[in-house]
């Protein structure tokens, strides 16, 4: 009875232990501190705390997530706030009767009236893919962190009223 009473607090302990264990290690290699934007143990947020046993989590719909650190470290962890500028990637399918050059040359005039988008790395604007029935483009600007939203959701909009102005049919898929 003894034996089965250990054995079953040894393995309640051993869950605590891997999350005590996780902890230590996220606090000592920081791979990424309070107020990153980060993906991690299946969950997206701002690290709102990283404490010994669990890393508290603030979700873009702002719901306060707890996940145990060994879930955190057992995942892959992308930090979306590590570097001060980020690439925004966007595709947009045209049709293949559309005007291609100024589809770009839209696509240009956009990018280069947002201040927020950076000169340095160069905005790319490319034929990304054909497919059966569509141009795809592909659009990357650079911007810093902080408006990587605001240029993504700005610019999507742009480019569809410019396009609607245009003549030009957005594909999708």
């Amino acid at each position: 009875m003894l034996g089965a009473a250990g054995l079953a607090v040894g393995l309640a302990l051993q869950g605590s232990l891997s999350n005590f264990a996780a902890g230590v290690l996220l606090i000592i290699f920081r791979p990424f501190r309070t107020g990153d934007f980060v993906e991690a143990g299946k969950t997206t947020g701002i690290i709102e705390s990283v404490e010994i046993f669990t890393t508290t989590f603030k979700s873009p719909d702002n719901r306060k997530i707890i996940v145990p650190n060994a879930n955190i470290l057992s995942s892959n962890i992308v930090n979306y706030s590590a570097y001060p500028i980020r690439r925004i990637d966007m595709v947009f399918g045209i049709n293949y009767k559309d005007d291609l050059d100024l589809a770009k040359q839209i696509i240009w005039e956009i990018l280069q009236q947002d201040e927020r988008i950076l000169e340095e790395p160069t905005p790319t604007v490319n034929v990304f893919e054909l497919t059966e029935s569509s141009v795809k483009l592909a659009i990357r600007p650079w911007v810093r962190e902080f408006d990587y939203w605001t240029v993504l959701c700005d610019t999507t909009e742009t480019i569809k009223k410019r396009f609607d102005a245009a003549g030009i049919n957005i594909l999708p898929g």
